[in-house]
């Protein structure tokens, strides 16, 4: 209830952005709030914008409380896909622009941040993905899905970060989620996501992957804790800092391309061979 009661409190007593007066056209905006204005229809409600659709301003401090109410109930209920996705907003604030600016300097990366495409069930020809080879980027992704009866669409879109083209890179990074499941061989048990989490944590430097992959163990059998310590976490790691930033792959374009030449070429070693 707590956090519910702080989006309650955000989104009664958030500040509205209002045009400076005398100003016209995309006089005194940021070069992203400018983008937001004229590409992507901003909201104009009550005589306040929205730098993009659902964007909900929000202050430092009501940040912070949204952040703070997040993660208990994220480290509560891992599950909490909705509490997780607002720690991952309110925290990312040095870790998405770093994640920008390694896009805008790898030319893949800079195509997908100029077209923006989505990873969704109505972007995806499911039948072709499920009808390519075994072993293929796209069969295994649909397999994952499949097996894991897990979706694409579930991925709840960014509210509270004050830059669009930093709500894109998040977006980007909760539809590739799955695909780093699919390249590392991890099922969404509790421990192949801790073993995601801290793959994502190296790899992003995102404050929520951090927490997950830190205090996501403490619901872990010992047994599988074992497993973790030993095999899976140095793995992860090793991977993390040896792959290049998983935002920077057009997955879209690699779907006849096999997983095991995808992971070469990004720099992810094999999984080990114990059971997750």
């Amino acid at each position: 209830m707590v956090p519910l009661l702080l989006l309650r409190r955000a989104a009664a007593r958030v500040p509205l952005l209002r045009p400076r007066s005398g100003s016209s056209g995309n006089a005194g905006l940021s070069r992203s709030e400018a983008r937001a204005r004229q590409g992507h229809g901003q909201e104009e409600e009550e005589g306040c914008y929205r730098l993009y659709p659902g964007h909900i301003p929000t202050s430092p401090l009501q940040k912070a409380l949204l952040a703070a109410g997040s993660a208990v109930m994220a480290l509560y209920d891992p599950y909490r896909h909705d509490m997780v996705a607002v720690l991952g907003e309110t925290t990312g604030c040095l870790a998405l622009p770093n994640l920008r600016d390694k896009m805008k300097h790898h030319p893949e990366g800079y195509r997908i941040l100029q077209e923006r495409p989505r990873i969704r069930l109505s972007t995806l020809d499911v039948s072709r993905l499920r009808g390519l080879p075994d072993g293929s980027l796209g069969r295994e992704y649909i397999r994952f899905l499949e097996d894991n009866k897990v979706s694409p669409d579930t991925r709840m879109p960014p509210k509270f970060v004050d830059d669009e083209e930093l709500a894109y890179v998040i977006q980007r990074y909760r539809e590739v989620h799955d695909m780093m499941h699919t390249l590392l061989g991890m099922p969404t048990n509790m421990l192949g996501e801790v073993v995601v989490k801290w793959f994502e944590a190296v790899q992003t430097g995102l404050p929520m992957c951090v927490l997950g992959a830190a205090f996501g163990p403490v619901h872990l059998s010992a047994r599988k804790l074992q497993v973790l310590a030993t095999e899976l976490v140095p793995w992860a790691i090793r991977s993390g800092r040896n792959a290049s930033c998983i935002l920077n792959v057009y997955y879209e374009q690699r779907w006849e391309q096999p997983v095991e030449s995808l992971r070469e070429e990004i720099g992810i070693f094999p999984p080990p061979a114990v059971r997750v």
